[in-house]
């Protein structure tokens, strides 16, 4: 069972580089040119996280934000960019989606389509004298 999980990983960038080469064939551009955007793209997505990380790691202990809702952003950037990094147009649709999936924001959307601001409370009260 272990060989098989061994070989699966072992085989997804041999296969990624197929489907690369392949796409590249198709639509003309070299493979290198494929390979060379989302390598750049990687490494400036990695250094624009690593900034972003350091405000929103600020911004938590200030309390203006979650420190979880900052870690899951980060990690889910980081691991985009790690994909975008590795070699092959399957490994970076597999970035962009995990780019593009509305991960952390449901709280933002509740209060954007109820018209409310986020540091409000509601509730009732009443004034006891």
């Amino acid at each position: 069972m272990r060989f098989l999980v061994l070989v699966i990983v072992m085989a997804f960038p041999v296969l990624d580089l197929y489907v690369t080469v392949r796409f590249a064939r198709w639509t003309g551009v070299p493979v290198w040119a494929w390979i060379g955007a989302a390598l750049v793209g990687g490494f400036l997505l990695l250094h624009s996280e690593r900034t972003a990380f350091r405000a929103r790691t600020v911004a938590a202990l200030h309390g203006e934000q979650s420190l979880l809702r900052g870690l899951v952003d980060s990690g889910r950037k980081v691991l985009a960019a790690m994909l975008l990094i590795l070699p092959g147009i399957v490994s970076d649709l597999v970035a962009l989606l995990l780019l593009a999936l509305p991960i952390n924001v449901g709280r933002r959307l509740e209060a954007a389509a109820a018209g409310r601001r986020l540091d409000a409370i509601d509730g009732n009260w009443r004034r006891i004298d």
